[in-house]
């Protein structure tokens, strides 16, 4: 039960997390008085390709937290289900919640690292990213 319990929620967040993808998240440059907005494309390009690589990717960084997430909550379910006589149904329903959380949490937290590292490159670049 803890070891299905445990794929399903790896998988899930995996799975979500890659249709997730940053948010949809568009950025805007403003090349207004930018002496090199005819590299703006190019360089967008480039930044979203960067940045992808420093921040991880959602999906990895998700996986990663849903799995800690995952084990952390079916330790806690454990214990708690142990107090009310049915560890093993305790530890399932904390891995569930424990890999979703997890998951959700390292997302997030990729996304900002991106949206960072994204907007670092374009300033490095003389660029303007709003």
């Amino acid at each position: 039960m803890k070891k299905l319990a445990l794929s399903i929620v790896i998988i899930s967040s995996a799975l979500a997390s890659g249709c997730y993808s940053y948010g949809g998240w568009e950025p805007t440059v403003d090349p207004y008085n930018d002496p090199n907005a005819y590299r703006i494309n190019q360089d967008t390009a480039e930044c979203k390709e960067l940045a992808s690589r420093a921040s991880g990717g959602t999906t990895k960084e998700t996986a990663i937290g849903a799995g800690t997430g995952a084990l952390l909550g079916a330790a806690g379910g454990a214990v708690v289900g142990a107090f009310t006589g049915n560890p093993g149904a305790g530890a399932a329903i904390g891995a569930a919640a424990g890999g979703l959380g997890g998951g959700a949490k390292q997302g997030f937290s990729a996304e900002d690292k991106y949206k960072n590292a994204f907007n670092s490159c374009m300033r490095g670049r003389g660029h303007r990213p709003l």
